[in-house]
């Protein structure tokens, strides 16, 4: 019974490969078109970096424009400091594996790459010491 179950979703998956349009046939092959690729506009990096730093500052400014606690100050910036990192790890993890994480120069992987970091260091700052929650 079981080998017949597997021999008929056999027989469906070759009827429904005949009804799909390959992609391999050679009428849909043009030696003429180029490929499409997408291209980054000129400067994608730097001005994404800026962003991050801008957005960074200013939830900084925020942050530390009031005094903050005292109770236990430099344990809670070194654990938001980790949570920072640890964050912005997952997203350079993700976009590795998406393949988005890829620069020519060394120049643009730190200057992108300390900006997100910065960005997120302020964010769990910013959520930590202005919601009110952890307080």
């Amino acid at each position: 019974m079981g080998w017949d179950l597997l021999d008929f979703l056999g027989n469906l998956l070759n009827v429904l490969d005949l009804f799909t349009v390959s992609s391999s046939s050679s009428e849909s092959i043009s030696y003429d078109d180029k490929p499409t690729v997408k291209k980054k506009t000129k400067y994608f990096t730097e001005k994404a970096s800026a962003g991050f730093m801008l957005v960074a500052a200013v939830l900084s400014f925020f942050v530390f424009k009031a005094p903050l606690p005292e109770k236990d100050y430099f344990q809670t910036l070194i654990v938001i400091s980790i949570i920072g990192i640890a964050v912005s790890a997952i997203l350079f993890f993700i976009l590795h594996i998406l393949e988005l994480y890829y620069f020519k120069n060394l120049f643009k992987l730190l200057l992108f790459s300390i900006s997100v970091i910065l960005f997120f260091i302020s964010l769990a700052a910013f959520i930590y010491f202005r919601s009110g929650l952890f307080l």
